[in-house]
Formats: structure tokens, sequence, C-alpha cells
């Protein structure tokens, strides 16, 4: 050990995954827990290499493609913004939380549980209202865009993104 404290970086694109890091990064004596590499450089100083293009940027953004590219749907997470076309609508955590698992796997179905668990960071479901008013916000906000995509529940199973 040269004496100098140490240092844990943590990244993780969701809350929930920032959280189980905290857990386990506890016992360091200095941790930093952030959501994208670029946040990491930008905290610590430290110039990167360029930014990669949205396909293939690290995990703070994710970008959906339907047929044509001007219908790419894509999160930034760090803004924490849905943006569509050449417009953007801002969303609460728990909202982009929501999208970032439905848009990163569209057309796959995700359960109640699992939703639960990668939003919430839990596994207690309660009456499942908090879910369903989470969805609901969303789908109000890709309506005001005028993405074509729907949020579609799949009943006693959970939802998933349809994309056209």
């Amino acid at each position: 050990m040269s004496g100098r404290p140490s240092l844990a970086i943590g990244i993780a694109s969701s809350a929930s995954h920032r959280r189980r890091l905290a857990e386990l990064l506890g016992g360091s004596e200095a941790v930093l827990i952030v959501s994208s590499v670029d946040q990491a450089r930008r905290f610590l100083g430290v110039a990167g290499e360029p930014a990669a293009p949205p396909a293939e940027a690290a995990a703070h953004r994710v970008v959906v493609t339907a047929a044509p590219a001007a219908t790419a749907l894509s999160i930034d997470s760090d803004r924490r913004v849905l943006r569509w076309r050449n417009r953007e609508i801002g969303l609460t955590p728990l909202e982009h939380d929501l999208l970032r698992c439905l848009v990163g796997t569209p057309g796959h179905t995700w359960t109640h549980r699992r939703l639960h668990r990668e939003v919430w960071g839990t596994e207690r479901l309660g009456r499942g209202s908090d879910l369903h008013s989470v969805v609901r916000r969303v789908r109000r906000k890709l309506a005001r865009l005028g993405v074509p995509a729907t949020i579609d529940a799949v009943r006693g199973v959970g939802f998933r993104l349809a994309l056209p």
C-alpha cells in the first residue's frame, strides 16, 4: 500500500443499479458512483476519448431505431430526457428507469416483479398501482411527442414496448 486512500469508482445507468453498487462498494475509503464513463471523467477532470456516436455509446444512452432512421427513439440518461426526431421531453427518475428497461429490449415482456425490482430496487409489489401510474405517465409523454411506439400491457404478466 502506498499510504494514499483508495478510490472505488462504480458506473451504472439505473438508480437501482447505483444503489446496489453503493452497497457493494460501501467498505471502500472513497466511493464515486456515476451513471456514465463520461460523467466519471468530468468529475475526475480526466480528458477522455471522444464520445461514441449514440448507437455505440456506453450504457447511459440507449437508442432504439425502428424502420427509418427518422423514427429513432432515444433516452439521454445524463439529462433524463426522452428524444424522438427533433423533440424531447423531460422524465422523472421513475419514468426514466422504466423506459430504460422497455426501450432497451423492445418487444420483450417485462414482468411486474422485474420492473418493480429494476425501477424501485425492491421486490415488494404492493397493489401495483405505483407501476401502473408510471406507465400511464410515460404513455402520455410518448403521445405528446407523437412517438408511434406503445407500451402494451400483457395481462397478468407485465408490460412491453411495441414499435411500429
